[in-house]
């Protein structure tokens, strides 16, 4: 019987509304877990899921049902509504974008040690420096006006 095999690793990339950190360390674990638990019901089994109190960082592999948006729109979508009850965040949001980046199999382990090393990373570093880095890098184009929300 014919089968359909697929094999797409995807670094997702996405912050609060304004970059608002409201992603405190009391609740970051338990975001994290969450949106874990989002991706497995989505068959997209987080490979490192991670973050600091203001943007999170996804890698996972992109199930061949569903599409990159789609993914996205259901992790912002539950773990928003999450982070407003459980979480104690009632205004929280995330912003309207995201960044979505492939990565190759050789690569797994540097972004796992990436997504790990966050705390220490934005000490140095912002997120919207950071996140300019991984569009320079992946030669996408943007302009700056759009970009932030």
């Amino acid at each position: 019987m014919p089968q359909s095999l697929s094999k797409v690793l995807v670094h997702l990339v996405f912050s609060t509304k304004q970059r608002e950190p409201l992603i405190g360390a009391e609740v970051r674990p338990r975001l994290h877990n969450y949106i874990v638990g989002i991706l497995d019901n989505l068959k997209c089994h987080s490979i490192q899921t991670g973050g600091v109190e203001d943007h999170v960082h996804i890698l996972c592999p992109l199930h061949r049902t569903i599409s990159q948006a789609d993914l996205v729109e259901e992790v912002k979508k539950g773990s928003s509504k999450w982070m407003k009850s459980d979480g104690c965040v009632p205004g929280f949001a995330w912003q309207a974008g995201y960044g979505a980046f492939s990565i190759g199999e050789s690569q797994v382990d540097a972004v796992v040690r990436y997504i790990r090393n966050q705390e220490e990373h934005h000490h140095k570093v912002t997120f919207q420096e950071e996140y300019r880095r991984f569009l320079e890098r992946y030669k996408i184009p943007y302009d700056e006006r759009y970009v932030w929300d």
